[in-house]
């Protein structure tokens, strides 16, 4: 699954079905504002009742990372399958810290 995929399911995910709402305070008056720079996939967004902006992954475990959403997509499917940290690590080539941060261990 490619990062384009990752980022239009968890739109669909995130914002179905009620539609986007500010991140900061629950309004509806939301306007797509561009995307961001490094990753072009990631739709960013401007509040007219709050006038804050956020993105598609603000306020979610996938928020401040560097690396590609689909690798932290693998990272939970691994997950549901029972893998250890250490085997997540191996297979996705991360530091088993960067897994047990996501993982919570």
């Amino acid at each position: 699954m490619d990062d384009a995929k990752c980022f239009g399911t968890v739109r669909e995910l995130r914002w179905w079905p009620e539609g986007i709402r500010c991140t900061h305070c629950q309004s509806d008056k939301v306007v797509d504002h561009g995307h961001d720079e490094t990753h072009p996939e990631r739709q960013r967004y401007h509040c007219g009742n709050c006038n804050g902006y956020f993105d598609d992954l603000t306020g979610t475990i996938f928020q401040g990372h560097h690396r590609a959403l689909s690798v932290w997509i693998l990272c939970l499917y691994f997950m549901g399958l029972n893998l250890s940290n250490s085997q997540i690590a191996r297979e996705l080539e991360l530091n088993i810290s960067d897994v047990q941060e996501r993982t919570g261990q």
